[in-house]
């Protein structure tokens, strides 16, 4: 686990360095994200799904999968990540067919099945969330390189920080790409009829 972390955090940081101005990268990138390199398959997800089944990614094989992390009472990164890519399924057209979004909760405390469920189909009814005990979640982002950090309010409330980037899981089930925070519904309508067809 340890290994696939490390792996994770070094994929992690050339994405990154992709992506500042004035870097070129060796080879030209076809896909707006981050290109991983090479593309390792994407950690499994020992989740519950808010469709009433065990969330398992290769149930998913033949669509590309755009896989976020965040929560429901998230107030602002989470409901841009996900409007936006409502936005490219719909641009999509016929192809929204070929595409899942997975979206994994960061907050296991107060986001259930049903709570996550309603909030994901507010923006596209067929977005699949992840939820689970806090160590399943944990475990979720550890795998992926995600990173939170409760911030507790005076009135005992609380919010959370989060990884805010979109991982690109291609056809295959492969972890092909990871997109920052803040890319257009059309950056991802680009990149993932690039996946669908290769």
């Amino acid at each position: 686990m340890r290994k696939a972390l490390a792996t994770m955090v070094m994929m992690l940081a050339a994405v990154l360095s992709f992506a500042e101005p004035g870097t070129k990268a060796a080879a030209k990138p076809e896909l707006k994200a981050g290109v991983l390199s090479p593309v390792m398959p994407a950690p499994p997800l020992k989740l519950q799904g808010t469709d009433g089944r065990p969330l398992d990614l290769a149930n998913y094989r033949g669509k590309v999968v755009m896989l976020a992390f965040g929560f429901s009472s998230c107030g602002e990164v989470c409901p841009i990540t996900l409007a936006t890519l409502a936005g490219a399924r719909r641009k999509l057209g016929a192809e929204a067919e070929r595409v899942q979004v997975v979206y994994v909760t960061v907050d296991p405390e107060r986001d259930t099945a049903e709570r996550m469920k309603k909030y994901l189909g507010t923006f596209d009814p067929t977005f699949v969330g992840g939820v689970g005990t806090r160590e399943a979640i944990d475990a979720a982002q550890k795998n992926y390189g995600i990173s939170s950090n409760k911030i507790t309010y005076a009135d005992g409330g609380y919010t959370i920080g989060h990884s805010s980037s979109i991982y690109l899981i291609d056809r295959t089930g492969g972890l092909h790409a990871v997109m920052p925070y803040g890319h257009s519904a059309d950056d991802f309508v680009h990149d993932l009829k690039i996946l669908l067809r290769s």
